[in-house]
């Protein structure tokens, strides 16, 4: 069966900026999460001489767990609504509050302009203050 909405992923916008291949992502596919997270924190400490000093892992990876969740959400979603549903997540008010928290990565990765995506004019999406975000950050790189 055929994505539904096939013209955008993730995948695609690591391959437009030089960041993933097929070759890269059929390696990839072979590994599980466990085994892609500790490689990427070896390769990390590599630079370090193996140490991550200073960076509490344990506190910290809920967040970035959470914001690879929503990426991955917003990225296959045509709608709050729908980013909301795929997550499990049945409280709008909850739901507002997680998009603010992550609102500038969302920015940063571009999810929030793709085609055919109906968040700008959502109502939820008005409410979490995403739009006075998206004007923000255009004014501060300007």
């Amino acid at each position: 069966m055929k994505r539904k909405f096939a013209e955008y992923s993730f995948s695609k916008h690591l391959r437009t900026n030089n960041k993933s291949s097929d070759e890269f992502e059929f390696m990839l596919n072979k590994l599980t999460l466990e085994e892609i997270i500790a490689l990427k924190l070896e390769l990390c400490s590599k630079h370090l001489n193996g140490k991550l000093y200073g960076f509490n892992l344990w506190r910290n990876f809920p967040r970035i767990a959470h914001e690879a969740l929503l990426l991955f959400a917003v990225s296959a979603t045509t709608s709050m609504q729908e980013a909301q549903t795929l997550l499990g997540l049945a409280n709008d008010a909850y739901f507002r509050i997680i998009l603010k928290k992550y609102s500038q990565s969302l920015i940063h990765y571009g999810v929030l302009e793709l085609p055919k995506r109906n968040y700008l004019k959502n109502s939820i999406w008005v409410r979490s203050g995403f739009d006075k975000a998206k004007k923000d950050d255009s004014a501060s790189s300007q």
